[in-house]
């Protein structure tokens, strides 16, 4: 279904820049959220930087498990540093103007690394399914070669995707309307204020959406199912075997929970301050979170940690 477009998008005057409205009025807490973003950044920064620096410096994490996790971390990175910053900037200016062509960069690099996010853990739950339900052929089956194909499969179609959305979004007038509701140049609120013809980009957005979503959300799922069958038909050490990816699972269950409130909430009315809240939730807050639920229900990770910081 096409976006509705209001009456003011007739004005053809074009326009070069959009106001971000982020969190509403937010003027006289402007120094207290740059302090919370800027503590929120840090740490997740923080966070995902030891866990690359773990993997790549302990040589037993150099498996397949944390060979993803350390690339799952390296894209939290990204994830985040494409829209804090910004936001940082705001909170410290006061100023929540952004360029035509920062605005559609910012949506092209988020959307990228969203999508490559969706592939890269359903590649986490095939490693785990493989890891628990045929332990026998695992390391044949998931060997370097193999890990390095789903990592930059992930990559590629990510940005495959998206750039095909982004060189449409290009095409687009911009007219009067530079308002946009939300704290980040995501795709729908600034392809509502264009006042071209918006049918060709909103159906090939359903096909990409589609195509990084529903593949990606069907192999984890199955995934997760055999691997839970397969738990429930151990005799003893449950926990154990439930253990190794019970943290894949809370990253997973929580990405992909924020990732599909935001994407069926109406649009309209007081659904729009769910929607930044559950944006909100993904795109920021899971990030900084993940390194902890790695952390604190990782066995090797917290033997680690432990050793280091006793000495």
């Amino acid at each position: 279904m096409q976006l509705e477009k209001p009456s003011e998008c007739q004005n053809t005057t074009k326009i070069k820049e959009f106001i971000l409205l982020g969190f509403g009025n937010t003027e006289n807490l402007n120094t207290l959220l740059f302090i919370l973003f800027l503590i929120v950044y840090t740490v997740t920064l923080s966070g995902n930087l030891l866990i690359i620096t773990l993997v790549v410096l302990k040589k037993y994490l150099h498996t397949p498990m944390y060979f993803f996790l350390s690339h799952l971390s390296c894209l939290e990175i990204c994830y985040t540093s494409a829209i804090i910053p910004k936001m940082l900037a705001i909170f410290l200016t006061g100023k929540k103007t952004i360029s035509l062509w920062g605005c559609i960069l910012q949506m092209h690099f988020f959307s990228t690394l969203g999508t490559t996010e969706c592939y890269l853990l359903a590649a986490m739950s095939y490693d785990r399914y493989l890891a628990i339900c045929r332990p026998l052929h695992y390391v044949t089956l998931m060997n370097n070669k193999t890990c390095i194909f789903l990592v930059s499969v992930s990559w590629i179609i990510g940005f495959l995707l998206i750039t095909v959305l982004t060189s449409l979004l290009t095409q687009l007038t911009f007219c009067n309307l530079y308002k946009i509701d939300h704290f980040f140049c995501d795709f729908t609120p600034l392809v509502r204020l264009s006042c071209s013809d918006t049918w060709m980009i909103e159906s090939v957005a359903l096909i990409t959406s589609s195509l990084g979503i529903l593949p990606t959300f069907f192999i984890t799922v199955s995934s997760y199912a055999f691997i839970i069958r397969a738990i429930l038909n151990i005799p003893s050490g449950r926990e154990k075997a439930f253990s190794t990816c019970s943290s894949h699972l809370t990253v997973v269950s929580i990405f992909y929970g924020s990732l599909m409130f935001v994407y069926i909430l109406p649009t309209t009315g007081k659904f729009k301050d769910m929607k930044k809240a559950f944006s909100f939730l993904y795109s920021v807050l899971t990030p900084m979170a993940n390194p902890f639920i790695y952390s604190l229900r990782n066995k090797d990770i917290k033997k680690i940690l432990k050793k280091e910081f006793s000495h």
